[in-house]
């Protein structure tokens, strides 16, 4: 008999893989929020930087102002002021769900390219 985490990390494993490039930032942004619902430092600050990581700046302005929204987000976090970090972080997951909603918008959706390493995150 297989183990329910095993059956989750494979139904995990599969939803991500088989995700759009808009759903997988979605994806980071929800396990941000609830790294810092959870205060996990160390987890909130992995995931922001992967965000961070992944901004393509081939679009400067999006890219840099989401750059400097995740560096607050990080300085909140380092002075344990989650609830701060979480009200950013949940303003940008509802944008990105409204951009995966009306694909018709493409250059803010192309200022972060996602990272498959969302699931390794998410364990």
């Amino acid at each position: 008999m297989q183990q329910p985490s095993y059956l989750s990390s494979q139904y995990r494993k599969q939803d991500v893989l088989g995700a759009s490039p808009v759903h997988l930032v979605v994806m980071a942004y929800d396990l941000a929020i609830k790294a810092c619902e959870q205060n996990d430092f160390e987890k909130s600050v992995k995931v922001i930087g992967l965000l961070r990581d992944a901004l393509d700046f081939d679009y400067p302005e999006v890219a840099m102002g989401l750059f400097r929204l995740y560096e607050w987000c990080f300085d909140c976090i380092r002075k344990n002021d989650f609830n701060a970090a979480l009200a950013v972080l949940r303003e940008l997951r509802s944008a990105w769900r409204q951009a995966e909603q009306a694909p018709h918008s493409s250059a803010p959706i192309a200022a972060q390219q996602p990272c498959r390493a969302n699931a390794a995150v998410s364990a």
